[in-house]
């Protein structure tokens, strides 16, 4: 029995690399293509800092967790910290890599960018699908990952608006933060 719901959880967490790396990259373009509309820019990169790229796999993590929710929360552990840590995991992995390859190369190349979104929802998943397949974890941890992760929603919603004048929210070709 717990060879078919790690079976099943593993292949959730696998549809889910594909479901985030394509809702991710649709993302991008959705804010131009509603002509700008506030709203769409809460859950769309508005411009092309690095913290408005991580949205791009915020917001399509947080949907696919919503998809999996019904049918793997009885049957996993550590359902709401294990997509948390998964969540988090991307949004760390891409300023890491992002920062670490633009000191040494001064640049931005883009292929790298679009590598590192794609490895991070990767490892991001497959931290989930282990930790959903971990032995039962104290239930605490459960809350907590819910506050961290409606924490995160609402920092990326604040932010498109009024984002601190940091560098990770500083968009390198207008040189403007936020909505433009």
């Amino acid at each position: 029995m717990r060879q078919i719901r790690n079976r099943l959880a593993l292949i959730y967490e696998l549809f889910g690399i594909v479901f985030i790396i394509i809702l991710g990259s649709v993302l991008h373009f959705t804010f131009e293509w509603s002509s700008s509309q506030p709203v769409v820019g809460v859950f769309s990169a508005v411009n092309e800092s690095v913290w408005e790229h991580l949205k791009l796999a915020y917001w399509p993590a947080l949907l696919f967790l919503l998809v999996e929710l019904v049918p793997l929360k009885k049957t996993v552990t550590n359902f709401f910290f294990a997509k948390t840590v998964g969540v988090y995991l991307m949004v760390l992995i891409i300023p890491v890599v992002f920062y670490s390859y633009t000191a040494v190369t001064g640049e931005s190349i883009l292929a790298v960018d679009i590598a590192s979104f794609v490895v991070a929802v990767i490892i991001g998943q497959l931290a989930s699908y282990r930790l959903l397949t971990y032995r039962r974890l104290s239930e605490k941890l459960a809350w907590i990952s819910l506050a961290a992760l409606v924490a995160l929603g609402i920092a990326f919603a604040v932010f498109t608006f009024v984002p601190p004048q940091a560098p990770v929210f500083r968009d390198p070709v207008t040189g403007g933060y936020g909505i433009p």
